[in-house]
Order: C-alpha cells, then sequence, then structure tokens
C-alpha cells in the first residue's frame, strides 16, 4: 500500500511539473507583453500587471523546482526540504503581490489614473482572465494530494493573476460608461479580502513546516 501511495504522489508531481511548466512559460509571455504594451501606451496599470506577473513567474519558478524533486523520486528529506524552501517563497510571493495590490490602488487614487487601452496588453489580460482560474484549481487539487502547502499558495498566486486582469477591464468599462476612474482601484482593494487570508495562511505554513490547507478535512486528505 505503501509503494501504491508513494508511485500515486509521484504521478501527482509530474502531473504538477506539467502545469508548472505551463505557468512559468506563460508569465514569461505576460510579463513581457504587459510591460511592453504599458511602456507603449504610457500605461501604469498594465506596467503594474506585468510586474505583478514577474512576482508569480518566481513562485512558478520555485515550485517548478519542488515538484521535480519529487517527481524524480527524492527521498522523503529532499522533498520535505524542497517544500519547505518553496512555501517560504511562495509566502514571500503572496505578500509581495499584497503590497502590491495595495501600492498600485493607492497611487491611482492619488494621481486619478485612469485605465489606458493597448490592444496587446489586454489580449494577455483576457488570456489570463479565463486560464489562470482553471490552473489554479488543478493546482489547489494536486496540492491536497501532495500535500503541499506551497503548491496551494501558488494556487493563490494564479488567482490572484486573473483577479488583476479581470480589474482591467472593470477599470475600463466603468470608466468608459460612467467615468468612473477609482473603479479599478477599488475592485483591486476589494480582493484583499480573498488575498490576505491566504497570504496568512501560507505564511503560518512556511513558519511551521506543515501543508496549509484550508480546505475541508475529506479534500485534504484525499
Amino acid at each position: 500500500m505503501a509503494r501504491v501511495a508513494i508511485g500515486s504522489r509521484n504521478v501527482a508531481a509530474w502531473s504538477g511539473v506539467k502545469i508548472e511548466v505551463i505557468t512559468v512559460v506563460w508569465m514569461v509571455v505576460e510579463a513581457a507583453v504587459a510591460v511592453g504594451a504599458g511602456l507603449v501606451a504610457h500605461s501604469l496599470l498594465l506596467i503594474a500587471f506585468g510586474l505583478d506577473s514577474g512576482i508569480e513567474l518566481v513562485s512558478g519558478g520555485i515550485l517548478l523546482w519542488r515538484l521535480v524533486v519529487q517527481a524524480q523520486g527524492g527521498t522523503l528529506e529532499r522533498v520535505e526540504q524542497a517544500e519547505r524552501r518553496a512555501a517560504w517563497v511562495v509566502a514571500v510571493a503572496l505578500i509581495g503581490l499584497c503590497l502590491y495590490v495595495v501600492g498600485s490602488a493607492v497611487l491611482g487614487m492619488l494621481i486619478q489614473s485612469r485605465p489606458e487601452t493597448a490592444p496587446a496588453g489586454l489580449v494577455v489580460a483576457v488570456v489570463a482572465a479565463v486560464g489562470m482560474p482553471l490552473l489554479a484549481r488543478r493546482k489547489r487539487d494536486l496540492a491536497a494530494r501532495l500535500d503541499s502547502g506551497a503548491l496551494r499558495g501558488d494556487a493563490a498566486c494564479s488567482m490572484t493573476c486573473a483577479a488583476m486582469a479581470a480589474t482591467l477591464f472593470v477599470g475600463l468599462g466603468l470608466d468608459a460608461a460612467f467615468g468612473w476612474w477609482w473603479a479599478e482601484s477599488l475592485a483591486s482593494l476589494a480582493f484583499l479580502f480573498w488575498l490576505v487570508p491566504e497570504t496568512r495562511e501560507a505564511l503560518a505554513g512556511a513558519r511551521t513546516g506543515k501543508a496549509a490547507c484550508a480546505c475541508g478535512d475529506d479534500e485534504c486528505s484525499a
């Protein structure tokens, strides 16, 4: 039974590797396009979105390494060591995302920044808003199977990416329809109600060295 469980986890780890490869590749594209489009259009919002992608690229990269260690049959000690390191990196990344959300929202309110249109940036945002929740759901499922708080934290990073992409359209739509230039900043701050608890949980898991899991006991033991 133990060998079956280990084999099942190795299969789950390889699935996680594939998911993280997709994440890393997409974050490279997203960061480059968003920052480039933001510079061309002089859009603070798009540049900030690209910087957010850079933070998530770091998170995805460390998770890729952690999952490869397990998928290649690393010893329990090596897997636990990789998990601890990944958990800390992801926790710090989530803290960075919280600061990014607050900073960009406050700055936008202070300078009364209006979202600017940049076709390439908007295309990237559409893909992120649709695709990232799918990746996040898959990561959460694999996190439960692997008992990995770090992977669950990375799922939160993916959801943050989707939320930030969605706020681009909230801001653009409400500004265009009603002249509400502050709508994007408010939408970003509202997302903190979900992001801050996820960040606290990831940080607690990194400190204790245990997988952080906010799901129900049945799901976590699956």
